[in-house]
C-alpha cells in the first residue's frame, strides 16, 4: 500500500444534499488524483464545493455516488468504526477556526487525538511536547487557547493534527483568520512538514498568495473542477 504513488483518488464523485423535495448538488462528478508527498491547493468561490470535497476525502462525509480511495482504502467499503479509525490514523485536520478545547492547555489539546490510540499519559505528553517544539511553541505548553494569539492557536492546531503521525493533512482555510505575517508563517510551517516529513497536504483556500505556495492548484466552480495550474 505504501508503495503506491497515489495518496488520494476520486472518480466521478457526486454529493447531493436533500432538503424536503429539493436537491442541492454540492459536487458534480469530481475526478481528482493527488500524489503522495504532494502539496495541493483547492481554490474556488464560496459555495463551489471546496469544503465538501475536503470532508469527503477526510471521511467526515460520504459521497452520494462515486469512488473515493485514500491511502489504498476505498472509503465506501468501510463501516463507521473503520472510518473513525481511518480518520484517527491517516488524516490530520486543520480548520480556519482552530477548534481547540478552551479549558485544556496547549499540551493537552495536542494530546487529545492520542487518547483513543491507547498511548500512556507519559507517551502522550512526550509526543505532544515534541510536536509543540516542532511548531515553535514548547514554551507555551501550559497556556490555554485564550492566552495564545491566533497564529499560536493555529500552530497548536497543526501540532494536534500531527499527533498520530498522519500521512495526509487536510487544511480548510487554515490562514483565514490570521494577519499577513501569521498567514505566511503558517504556510511556511506546512511547507516544511511537506518537504521534510513527506506529508501529503491539501489546502482549501480563496487566497492566491497561499495557493502560490503549493505545488499545484485545482480550481473548483459550481461543484466541478474547472481547471488546474501552478
Amino acid at each position: 500500500m505504501s508503495g503506491d504513488p497515489i495518496m488520494v483518488e476520486l472518480e466521478g464523485v457526486w454529493k447531493v444534499y436533500r432538503m424536503g423535495k429539493l436537491e442541492y448538488p454540492a459536487l458534480k462528478g469530481v475526478t481528482l488524483t493527488v500524489r503522495r508527498g504532494e502539496m495541493l491547493a483547492i481554490m474556488g468561490p464560496s459555495g463551489s464545493g471546496k469544503s465538501t470535497l475536503l470532508n469527503i476525502i477526510g471521511a467526515l462525509d460520504r459521497p452520494t455516488r462515486g469512488r473515493v480511495v485514500v491511502d489504498g482504502e476505498e472509503l465506501s467499503k468501510l463501516d463507521d468504526y473503520a472510518l473513525a479509525r481511518f480518520r484517527r490514523r491517516t488524516v490530520g485536520f486543520v480548520f480556519q477556526t482552530f477548534n481547540l478545547i478552551p479549558r485544556l492547555t496547549a499540551l493537552e489539546n495536542v494530546e487529545v487525538p492520542m487518547v483513543a490510540e491507547g498511548l500512556s499519559r507519559e507517551e502522550r505528553r512526550k509526543r505532544a511536547l515534541e510536536l509543540l517544539r516542532l511548531v515553535g511553541l514548547e514554551d507555551k505548553y501550559a497556556n490555554r487557547p485564550n492566552e495564545l494569539s491566533g497564529g499560536e492557536q493555529q500552530r497548536v492546531a497543526i501540532a494536534r493534527a500531527l499527533a498520530n503521525n498522519p500521512k495526509l493533512i487536510l487544511a480548510d482555510e487554515p490562514t483565514g483568520n490570521l494577519d499577513v505575517r501569521n498567514k505566511l508563517a503558517i504556510m511556511q510551517l506546512l511547507g516544511e512538514l511537506n518537504r521534510q516529513r513527506g506529508v501529503t497536504i491539501i489546502v482549501v483556500t480563496h487566497d492566491p498568495e497561499i495557493a502560490r505556495r503549493c505545488e499545484r492548484v485545482v480550481y473548483l466552480r459550481d461543484g466541478r473542477i474547472e481547471g488546474e495550474g501552478l
